[in-house]
């Protein structure tokens, strides 16, 4: 779900995506799937190929090749703004490469009070 349009290689950084899935469980209950999506240049393709006794490195440059990676956030509350703007958050820091542990941020996220529906923020 959180790669609706298949999970396909780029030779360009794309934007990122952010958008919401509903999933309804057996017992009916909702869970909402707050993703965003984006593209980061992949270095894991270089490999070797033997042809004729030498070698030649891999068909396609790493840095010219971005696969897509997702961020999820699961809930049963309806906060696409908010969840959006966590993912966001997560998503800068971890672009960025702040001096941030990713960990203790979503430990802190995670422990963060969502007003009840209807009250006041």
């Amino acid at each position: 779900f959180c790669q609706p349009g298949g999970w396909q290689l780029s030779k360009e950084r794309k934007q990122p995506t952010f958008f919401v899935v509903v999933l309804t469980d057996i017992d009916s209950e909702r869970h909402y799937c707050s993703c965003l999506t984006f593209y980061e240049a992949e270095i894991n393709l270089q490999g070797t190929k033997e042809i004729e006794g030498e070698e030649e490195s891999g068909l396609i440059p790493p840095a010219e090749v971005f696969a897509p990676k997702s961020l999820v956030l699961v809930s049963r509350l309806d906060y696409p703004e908010i969840f959006r703007a966590c993912l966001g958050l997560i998503y800068t820091v971890y672009v960025d490469s702040l001096n941030v542990s990713l960990e203790a941020l979503i430990a802190n996220l995670c422990s963060c009070f969502v007003p009840a529906s209807g009250g006041s923020q």
